[in-house]
């Protein structure tokens, strides 16, 4: 997929996305540049320096913007294929002028769709930070924007992102009109591929620690095992972290039977989808096989979930109020 080229995209005198402040690198993206102009050697979110520092401190705020504030919206690709993305996610998504997103999640959307667009920014993974505020200073700079991910904005995504990072550079969602377009989340992509695992009370955790320390993690898949909810799980796996997919096995058998149902789904809606329901006992030693890496979701199911004709089925108490 090719990136148009802002022509002032290698001069270093030129201020990012048209923000009059004199002080961006070299380092910075500019308006409208190409991808390979983006944080794509930061570290997981983080601005391009020598620094091992996770942080990054916003750039321009909203007094270095002379235009008239743009459209900045949040949308959601839904599970990857474009069957699944709904009839508004598309209509955001052709009325934006630019685009940005994860270089994955950019390569999901119909090329009818990103031919249109004046602009494609992408960033591989872990430049969260850097396209969130790209997107922003491209909204503020006057362009109608769209940020994209798949599954929904709000779960485990950037629509929060995106309004933290407006407030920290003092302009307001208002401003730059901002919409979340909602997706259909992964939990639910592949509940439907499972049979219906999610139709009582359900929660979900992600297994990623980058934000979130892993204690907090464990404390919170203990609290919810304990209870009789449908756990889906996000993140599972990645070879940085396979201590944490091992310990969440441990903490799930420590309050539920090793026979409880588990689904699992394998980039759910793509090409490469893989689907299986195992039992939680087999749960960890499935971490070594390729059905489970970070494009995969996990449901575990709760005491009362069984297997029905290769289906998962969480009764939802009809059972005990009706005859059927």
């Amino acid at each position: 997929m090719s990136t148009d080229t802002n022509a002032d995209a290698d001069d270093e005198s030129t201020s990012k996305c048209g923000a009059s402040s004199s002080s961006t690198d070299d380092s910075s993206s500019k308006c409208g540049g190409s991808s390979s102009s983006s944080s794509s050697s930061s570290k997981c979110g983080a601005s391009s320096s020598d620094d091992d520092s996770n942080e990054q401190e916003v750039g321009a705020t909203v007094d270095d913007f002379d235009a008239e504030p743009g459209q900045l919206i949040a949308v959601g690709l839904g599970p990857g294929h474009p069957e699944g993305m709904t009839e508004r996610a598309k209509e955001a998504l052709l009325e934006a002028e630019h685009i940005v997103g994860y270089t994955t999640y950019i390569e999901l959307i119909p090329d009818e769709i990103t031919e249109q667009a004046d602009d494609i920014y992408d960033t591989p993974m872990c430049g969260e930070v850097s396209r969130t505020e790209e997107s922003i200073d491209r909204a503020l700079a006057g362009n109608d924007v769209a940020i994209v991910g798949s599954g929904d904005p709000n779960v485990y995504a950037l629509a929060g992102l995106a309004l933290e990072i407006l407030e920290s550079k003092g302009a307001t969602a208002s401003m730059v009109d901002f919409e979340v377009v909602p997706g259909v989340p992964a939990a639910q992509s592949c509940a439907a591929r499972l049979g219906a695992p999610l139709v009582n009370d359900t929660v979900s955790v992600s297994l990623s620690d980058h934000l979130v320390p892993m204690p907090e993690i464990e404390s919170r898949l203990h609290s919810v095992a304990s209870e009789n909810f449908t756990i889906t799980i996000y993140n599972p796996w990645s070879r940085k972290r396979r201590e944490n997919f091992e310990k969440a096995c441990e903490i799930l058998l420590t309050h539920r039977d090793e026979d409880t149902p588990v689904g699992i789904v394998h980039g759910a809606g793509r090409e490469d989808e893989q689907v299986m329901i195992t039992e939680l006992g087999e749960l960890e030693d499935l971490g070594e096989s390729e059905i489970i890496d970070m494009t995969t979701t996990i449901v575990v199911g709760t005491e009362d979930t069984y297997v029905w004709d290769d289906r998962m089925v969480t009764p939802r108490g009809y059972e005990t109020k009706y005859d059927y």
